[in-house]
């Protein structure tokens, strides 16, 4: 596919001017903050892993080179590549689904996973596979679920396309117990891994020559007992998550010596202190400041533990399971993680909330209420319990990506990602190419359009007020260019001083905006001489600056290394958790984990009666649940951009959306359609979203009444 070229405009607009001899232009701007970058200090590397995604459009990750794509989410826990199926658990009824495969008769070649790691291929792009710890796989590209009305009795919700699958819920609201694992799996271990990385290496190669890089340890599940409770209902004790990553861990090393592998993978806050088992039993008897696996520990938090036994099993078998640290993140304000953009209240918030990433003055403004610093917190843990271990986050949102607000924020926290030295990061539910968060991704991978890049060396770079100016810097090998990305996170321009401290002048710099005021282009400004000791700038309101400064005759430091952290106190017990979103599955007999984004068009009016309306809670918890709901259109012409509406009647929220974006006033909730899923094919063609929410744990009644772009609906 053709590189998509970035619509670069020249302005006569100048918003930078020359900092010693030149005087700024009469500009409605108000007084920023001071930023000061210099060189000779806070110089590390900063790992191109950061930048990555997971299930990238195979044309936005061409554009941006993109270093790292992941392949995860709850269904990957259970696939099966020898017959390219995966059980989508919770998700979806717990069914196994076949994914699409143009010939079956050839698999295992030709599977999902060999696609996805042919795409990295042609793109340069580094692959992270989930390998399953659950010891369970599909047992067949079949249809079969974890919950057959015909085997375990009535229940409360069915897929209404298989109506034999269900929730596992009986009508009083007990949850099935008894099921049998084999009536979807079969087992599933160390011989299973190992054959299917010795598959990978057939056809790639190994990961020193090209092959799979990394190799995720299974997806969350420290909440195996929630989203898979079909094959494993009783939570996963400390014990059981140390054992099979060891054993599991063991067979990638002895399959692919030089791959990677990434673990515990928990999937949030409460994993930091708790096993499975811990948050399966305090998440119904409230036992969160004695839980069982306590003692077993010693009285540590889960993960202070864990790393610890890793440790223990290199020193006695001289053999490193663990490379990299990882656990997820998704901050858990109401309206952040996958919200939408547009509330002045949530979008402050959101670009308040970047902080919980580092800032020790911090607290959190969610159930979480205390000081998260969860860069710094990881760096801090591995260099106490087992050193040598990198860091990673391969699944986090923010929200609003299509929208200016969630620009912002993900240009901010790319920013602190470099700056506080994490190892891997990538983006759960990435953008499309058109949209706003795409081009905060730009910023630093080319913000030219002709592969410019953000450095690859931190250096000290501050602000007097990080809430209004956010400002990174790094030197770029290449040309030895000072590269510069400052966030305006306010509604006004801002007038700064820039410090540059370690360089001379650096003469005509490169100034690339981009902002609310045009979301659809990165704008070249005019180029600015740089005075020796910096410049005097105005950020617009509401963007993203990218300066480049050429280099200079000034000094050129040498790295200093990192001090050694000690490690970070525990953190505080936290209520139960809201289990983290996968991708929503399409029931359909062939569904795609991995969407081809396009541009989402205006919405097309829908005739009433044209649409069905299926609302699944496909799990549920004390004060949260989660939930699906699938748009059918009956009508004879497609649905081109679609917007729907229902409103609760006890008094429920959503929290969190994926597969769209949400707004909700009251009691009346609107979603709309994300990039990629905005047309609805006519005569029977379907769309699927999910979300997370909350309830008063009175009732939790499904919404009586739905509208497809202002036009009522039947229910399903």
């Amino acid at each position: 596919m053709r590189t998509r070229t970035l619509p670069i405009a020249l302005t006569a607009a100048i918003a930078l001017s020359i900092g010693a001899a030149g005087q700024l232009p009469a500009l409605a701007a108000a007084d920023g903050p001071a930023l000061t970058v210099d060189t000779t200090t806070g110089r590390h590397p900063i790992s191109p892993y950061i930048y990555g995604m997971n299930f990238a459009d195979e044309a936005l990750a061409k554009e941006l080179r993109l270093p790292v794509r992941r392949w995860g989410g709850n269904a990957t826990t259970r696939y099966n590549y020898l017959y390219d199926t995966s059980n989508r658990a919770s998700d979806w009824f717990f069914e196994n689904i076949a994914e699409d495969n143009s010939d079956p008769s050839k698999l295992p070649d030709g599977s999902t996973t060999d696609r996805f790691v042919e795409q990295d291929r042609r793109t340069g792009t580094d692959t992270i596979l989930t390998v399953p710890l659950i010891g369970w796989v599909p047992k067949g590209r079949d249809a079969s679920c974890g919950f057959s009305v015909t085997k375990y009795g009535a229940q409360q919700q069915t897929d209404q396309w298989r109506p034999d699958c269900g929730n596992g819920v009986k009508p009083d609201g007990t949850k099935i117990t008894g099921n049998d694992p084999h009536d979807t799996s079969v087992e599933a271990g160390a011989a299973y891994v190992k054959d299917w990385i010795g598959h990978l290496t057939g056809k790639y190669g190994t990961a020193s020559g090209g092959g799979v890089k990394f190799y995720n340890l299974d997806n969350e599940p420290d909440i195996w007992h929630s989203t898979h409770r079909d094959v494993h209902p009783e939570g996963a004790s400390s014990v059981e998550l140390r054992d099979k990553a060891y054993l599991i861990g063991a067979a990638v090393k002895a399959a692919d010596p030089g791959a990677k592998t990434l673990g515990p993978v928990g999937w949030g806050w409460s994993s930091w202190d708790y096993s499975g088992l811990d948050q399966e039993t305090c998440g119904r008897t409230n036992c969160w400041s004695n839980p069982p696996d306590k003692e077993v520990r010693g009285g540590l938090p889960f993960t202070t533990w864990y790393l610890r036994q890793m440790k223990n099993y290199e020193d006695e078998h001289g053999l490193r399971v663990l490379d990299y640290f990882d656990e997820h993140f998704y901050p858990q304000a109401s309206g952040i993680a996958f919200g939408a953009g547009g509330n002045p209240t949530t979008d402050a918030l959101r670009l308040r909330s970047t902080r919980a990433l580092w800032d020790p003055s911090y607290t959190d403004e969610s159930w979480i209420n205390t000081q998260i610093r969860l860069i710094p917190r990881m760096k801090e843990l591995v260099a106490a319990e087992y050193p040598g271990t990198r860091t990673a986050i391969t699944e986090y949102n923010w929200g609003a990506l299509d929208h200016i607000n969630g620009a912002l924020a993900q240009a901010d926290i790319l920013g602190i990602f470099g700056r506080e030295g994490l190892d891997l990061a990538t983006l759960w539910s990435p953008p499309t190419a058109s949209q706003p968060g795409a081009y905060a991704f730009r910023m630093y991978l080319n913000y030219d359009g002709e592969g410019g890049r953000f450095g690859e060396t931190a250096v000290g770079a501050t602000s007097a007020d990080q809430g209004k100016l956010a400002v990174y810097a790094a030197e770029r090998a290449s040309d030895e260019a000072l590269t510069l990305v400052v966030v305006n996170k306010t509604g006004d321009d801002l007038t700064s001083e820039v410090a540059v401290k370690g360089r001379d002048g650096g003469g005509s710099a490169q100034v690339y905006r981009y902002g609310a005021a045009d979301t659809s282009a990165i704008v070249r400004d005019a180029d600015v001489q740089v005075g020796a000791g910096g410049f005097t700038g105005t950020f617009p309101a509401n963007s993203i600056s990218t300066v480049v400064i050429p280099a200079g005759a000034g000094p050129s430091p040498s790295p200093s290394p990192s001090p050694s952290a000690s490690p970070s106190p525990s953190p505080s017990p936290s209520p139960s958790p809201s289990p983290s979103p996968s991708p929503s599955p399409s029931p359909s007999p062939s569904p795609s984990p991995s969407p081809s984004p396009s541009p989402s068009p205006s919405s097309s009016p829908t005739p009433a009666g044209s649409c069905t309306v299926t609302y699944t809670v496909t799990n549920q918890w004390p004060g949260g649940f989660q939930a699906g709901v699938r748009i059918v259109n009956r009508g004879t012409t497609a649905v081109k951009g679609w917007r729907l509406g229902w409103t609760y009647g006890t008094g429920q929220a959503v929290t969190q959306l994926w597969d769209g974006s949400y707004t909700q006033s009251g009691s009346k909730v609107t979603v709309t359609n994300a990039a990629y899923n905005a047309t609805i094919a006519a005569n029977g063609g379907s769309v699927t979203f999910g979300f997370l929410g909350r309830w008063d744990n009175g009732t939790n009644p499904a919404p009586k009444q739905f509208t497809l772009n202002g036009s009522p609906c039947a229910t399903g």
